[in-house]
């Protein structure tokens, strides 16, 4: 009923950018909490950044400064900008939504299926 679509990773130098895109579609009644997770090589999965529906964010230390999650509520869409791009930002970056369908009285969790960033000179 509810599918994502990530989109804009990619390989970039250090001190580059990115933005991540995860577009959501289907019977969309509205998308409440919104995360970016990533998966570094021999890592665990962890948080990245949150954004909450009334706009309210939170980041990881690490990308503090340098990241920036934001949301298109007209396009169901949210978005990671990276900055200032280091090597150690090379993961696999998965989004996460907290979604509320036509057909549900509460939400559900989604997951994007993982999209790589790849930092290297």
């Amino acid at each position: 009923q509810v599918q994502l679509v990530e989109s804009g990773g990619g390989l970039v130098q250090p001190g580059g950018s990115l933005r991540l895109s995860c577009a959501a579609s289907g019977s969309i009644f509205s998308i409440n909490a919104v995360g970016w997770y990533r998966q570094g090589p021999g890592q665990q999965r962890a948080l990245v950044a949150t954004i909450s529906s009334g706009g309210g964010t939170n980041y990881a230390d690490s990308v503090k400064g340098r990241f920036a999650i934001s949301r298109d509520n007209a396009k169901n869409t949210v978005y990671l900008q990276m900055n200032s791009l280091k090597p150690e930002d090379t993961a696999v970056y998965y989004c996460n939504l907290k979604i509320r369908t036509h057909d549900r009285p509460y939400d559900w969790t989604y997951w994007g299926q993982g999209i790589q960033v790849t930092v290297s000179s």
